[in-house]
């Protein structure tokens, strides 16, 4: 046990769900990991710290340890390096052990693993899927096993977590229920008593400690004398099925996590109980397709959370609706005809808007906007190699210009240091000391680029079907973003909400499907978008101050709230949709208020058949 007292497993309060999953994560460590999604300040920490003192120990007498990933880390520091001292000592050159070496056979937790900067995430992908961590770099050549359970937490709101990386963990458990008042009091009682004196506070759970250690070590042992029946199989693949889960390791999962399962009961075969506690945990983070209200298990769940009905008594948790109301087959929120008002879009008075339902409207097929929308940035270009830069459109105020010198000089200010190239400073002095100076390493070639599209889905889009076209020049820009291998994110703001249509991840090779299912309807939040907006950016820059952020805002502009204060967004070009001769929006104030480019729709698209 460390100096520092860790709050007991036994301990915490509630969380029946999570302590099962994290403990099928031990009884199995092939599942992969566990990811705790939830808000902050549900003990999401505090358990996948406290796992590390239940574990049970190795053949050796040594109980394996749980090593911290922070987000600050270097990628040397994760991987290993040149062990420094003892070439400075020694004059020789050792392989320095790094964290996931530490790791190996036990648990590497990673708080806010979705704000982990891209290039740990790409180590940690190379790592997981191989179990090896090779190194080649400063003059080394090593590789040593690196076999872990990943343990991450998360909170939802501070921003999605990559795609690959998400899928490695094994399970993924969704906390959103708020504990009962019972339930914060004896929280509340259980903190109280840890704090007023820690060590007695553990030594009073020494013995339910050690009790369940052992029960791991016991389930461990059974586990591969675990046997599953022909039908179980079937279950899990027609399930898997109609989850829409992509490849397979949805289903080796679950039969993983349904034999650890059994093996916790005691049991000695896998029993349809042992599918539906861990079915939600397998698909939370893997389902594409809503969960059929008749299906059965804990997808039948209408509130999310599926109960379990295995031996533990111990609840699942579901995947959560977040998308806003979408279209079903209400005929008044069918698509106006092409060309026709939708109604209550632009017949009706602008304070009147958020009246209106959320109405379906396919995109419109837009294969000439394809090529000037990428080009819409080239008034305000990235800085080339060697500080030379592409020329600036003389269409551009002044002022403007001005301004994106001042931000274009706050993103180069931003990079990281150069840092010291340790081997090359050796091979530079030829192990002669004291070194007269250091060489550094070179910058990274390229900088990873992010489009941010704000579209603007509010009913006053619906007219002369304003929506659908916007939805397809976003698709022509998804689409010459996938070509570059480019990222890209969509936000909707309307119906009085934001909405993410697409997390921040490399471009889709279509995105038309899912742009079409969005309806349009209610206000124009747009002082709320271009806030959250803007929050987005600066957290992204934070996990990535190489990351290039490209901002279209695609709207019409009818707006009646106020533009002044609105944060500016960097490289922003503001999209003006509305097509009528006299223009009732305010796109060009937008733009103006925001310092960004603007550019009409309708301008792009007949420069471009022209």
């Amino acid at each position: 046990m460390s100096d520092v007292a860790e709050f007991p497993f036994v301990a915490v309060v509630g969380q029946p769900a999570l302590k099962t999953a994290l403990l099928l994560s031990v009884v199995d460590p092939r599942l992969g990991g566990v990811l705790i999604s939830g808000p902050k300040g549900s003990a999401k920490s505090t358990l996948a710290r406290a796992l590390a003192e239940i574990l049970p120990r190795d053949a050796e007498g040594r109980r394996p340890s749980l090593v911290t990933l922070p987000l600050g880390a270097s990628e040397e520091r994760l991987t290993g390096s040149l062990d420094l001292q003892r070439v400075l000592a020694d004059g020789e050159a050792r392989f320095q052990e790094g964290l996931l070496a530490r790791a190996h056979g036990g648990l590497l937790y990673v708080d806010e693993v979705n704000l982990l900067p891209d290039a740990l995430v790409d180590l940690l992908l190379d790592v997981a899927a191989s179990g090896v961590n090779r190194v080649e770099r400063d003059g080394l050549s090593h590789a040593h096993a690196a076999r872990f359970s990943l343990i991450g937490t998360m909170n939802p709101d501070e921003g999605e977590l990559r795609p690959q990386l998400l899928d490695r963990f094994g399970l993924c458990v969704e906390q959103s229920a708020s504990p009962g008042v019972a339930e914060r009091v004896a929280i509340l009682r259980q903190r109280e008593a840890f704090d007023r004196d820690p060590r007695a506070f553990v030594d009073a759970h020494e013995a339910e400690q050690a009790a369940l250690t052992r029960r791991l070590a016991e389930a461990r042992e059974r586990l591969p004398d675990i046997v599953a029946d022909d039908d179980i199989y079937e279950r899990i693949a027609e399930r898997s099925e109609a989850a829409g889960v992509e490849g397979l390791r949805a289903d080796v999962t679950w039969h993983r996590a349904a034999r650890a399962h059994a093996a916790w009961r005691g049991a000695a075969r896998v029993e349809r109980e042992d599918l539906d506690v861990v079915e939600p945990w397998v698909l939370a983070h893997r389902r594409t397709a809503a969960p059929d209200d008749n299906g059965s298990g804990s997808d039948s769940d209408a509130g999310g959370n599926g109960a379990g009905e295995g031996g533990s008594g111990m609840n699942g948790a579901g995947e959560p609706d977040t998308g806003r109301g979408r279209a079903s087959g209400d005929d008044s929120r069918k698509p106006a005809p092409d060309g026709a008002q939708a109604p209550g879009a632009d017949s009706q008075p602008q304070g009147q808007w958020g009246a209106m339902p959320p109405v379906a409207q396919p995109s419109v097929a837009q294969p000439s906007v394809a090529t000037p929308m990428p080009s819409l940035p080239e008034s305000t270009p990235a800085p080339k190699a060697g500080g030379a830069s592409a020329s600036v459109s003389s269409s551009r105020r002044p002022g403007r210009q001005v301004g994106r010198r001042r931000d274009r000089r706050q993103a180069e200010s931003s990079d990281p240091a150069p840092r010291p190239d340790w081997f090359a400073t050796l091979v530079e002095h030829r192990g002669r000391r004291p070194w007269r100076r250091l060489c550094y390493r070179r910058p990274r070639s390229g900088q990873p680029m992010l489009h941010l599209v704000l579209l603007d889905t509010s009913a006053s889009t619906l007219g002369r079907r304003l929506l659908g076209r916007a939805k397809g020049a976003v698709d022509a820009l998804a689409r010459r973003a996938y070509a570059a291998r480019e990222q890209i994110a969509v936000l909707g703001f309307g119906n009085d909400g934001i909405e993410t249509l697409q997390p921040r991840r490399r471009a889709p090779k279509d995105l038309l499907e899912r742009l079409d299912a969005v309806p349009g309807g209610g206000g124009t939040p747009l002082r709320e978008a271009v806030r959250h907006a803007a929050q987005l950016v600066r957290r992204w820059r934070r996990q990535d101050a190489g990351l290039q952020v490209r901002t279209y805002l695609i709207t019409d502009g009818r707006t009646r709230q106020p533009l002044s204060g609105l944060p500016p967004l960097g490289d922003c070009v503001v999209v003006d949709t509305e097509t009528a001769a006299v223009k009732r929006g305010r796109g060009r104030d937008i733009a103006r208020a925001l310092g960004a480019d603007y550019r009409p729709l309708a301008g792009l698209e007949a420069g471009a058949s022209t």
